[in-house]
């Protein structure tokens, strides 16, 4: 059964909050196209076990054209050929740095993601992955509630 709500962190800390929406604002506009995003967003959050965020990044996965195959295949990435080289690198990035305190990150991982990202853009990824931790771990910590999230893109 889930665990009722803790802490409303956007109320409580509404500074903080809005620093966080920053770095997602900047990221819109960062040049890495909004379907990549939205599928290491989910992936990061499949790795954390984040309810909440899952729900809301495979609902902005989907209001940006994603395939529901695709999101079902994405825990799985790797056996499937549902995913372009460099969505690829991008999730295999996405693997290494969230679960960096596991293993160092690989220079393999490092090696293919500069294949497809240039410095600019990988230090783009990066900070998205980055920014899908912090709210995961937010969300984790004080128990937002999965399924309450509507997505901006379905609402007219």
């Amino acid at each position: 059964m889930p665990m009722p709500p803790r802490i409303n962190f956007p109320k409580v800390a509404p500074e903080a909050y809005m620093a966080m929406r920053g770095l997602e604002a900047y990221l819109r506009q960062c040049g890495i196209e909004q379907s990549l995003l939205e599928l290491v967003k989910t992936r990061a959050s499949q790795l954390n076990g984040c309810a909440y965020c899952i729900d809301m990044h495979t609902k902005d996965a989907r209001a940006h054209g994603e395939t529901e195959q695709r999101l079902y295949a994405l825990s799985a990435w790797r056996e499937t050929p549902f995913f372009s080289e460099r969505e690829r690198a991008a999730l295999a990035w996405t693997e290494a740095v969230t679960l960096v305190a596991d293993a160092p990150i690989e220079e393999e991982d490092y090696n293919d993601a500069r294949e497809y990202f240039d410095e600019k853009s990988l230090v783009d990824l990066t900070l998205a992955i980055v920014a899908i931790n912090g709210w995961n771990r937010l969300s984790i910590a004080f128990a937002t509630v999965p399924g309450t999230y509507r997505s901006p893109a379905h609402e007219t």
